[in-house]
């Protein structure tokens, strides 16, 4: 009967030791959140790409337009709701400097399908195919979307996981326009 106490006491310190320093190591390093951008203000990585309908498409030839490369796929249901928010949006921007590049990342669609798809949601913007090497030199992609903020120099501005709001999308849009303009105006 005597240890009893003696053992209840002992493991409620090491339980309670365990929780704070769980927490104590939880603020320090925080899980990577959808905002946390690592390449932020590195140049992006060019590529080159196939569209849907069989134009050769490297990212160097949009060198002075803000671009939004955005990674998704035909069974992505996040990537349904961002996809008209696109959609408006490089109406939007368009004329100001702004290009909307959709890479798919569906391993099994033929263009045919891919074409359909982007068909029915009204996809004013290019779709790619893409390929392993491209989502490598972006960090990789382990989920679905991910989205690349790229400024009119060539710039990573934010790369985000996830779906986010049309608001947060529309900011993310806004920097990009005027990150590399400001520096144009500079020089």
């Amino acid at each position: 009967m005597k240890r009893d106490p003696v053992i209840i006491i002992v493991v409620a310190l090491v339980v309670t030791t365990m929780l704070v320093f769980g927490y104590k190591m939880a603020q320090k390093a925080p899980v990577a959140t959808a905002t946390e951008v690592t390449d932020a203000g590195k140049p992006a990585p060019d590529f080159t790409l196939k569209s849907i309908d069989g134009k050769t498409v490297h990212l160097s030839d949009f060198r002075g337009k803000a671009v939004v490369v955005n990674f998704w796929a035909t069974w992505c249901q996040p990537c349904k709701i961002e996809m008209p928010w696109f959609v408006d949006l490089q109406k939007q921007y368009g004329p100001q400097g702004l290009q909307i590049l959709g890479i798919s990342s569906d391993e099994d669609a033929s263009n045919d399908d891919l074409s359909k798809f982007a068909k029915d949601m009204g996809v004013n913007y290019p779709i790619l195919v893409g390929e392993d090497k491209v989502e490598q030199a972006f960090g990789g992609v382990q989920f679905l979307p991910v989205t690349i903020y790229i400024d009119r120099d060539g710039k990573i501005v934010d790369k985000i996981f996830g779906l986010k709001g049309r608001g947060e999308i529309e900011d993310n849009i806004k920097k990009s326009l005027g990150q590399g303009h400001v520096a144009q105006l500079m020089h």
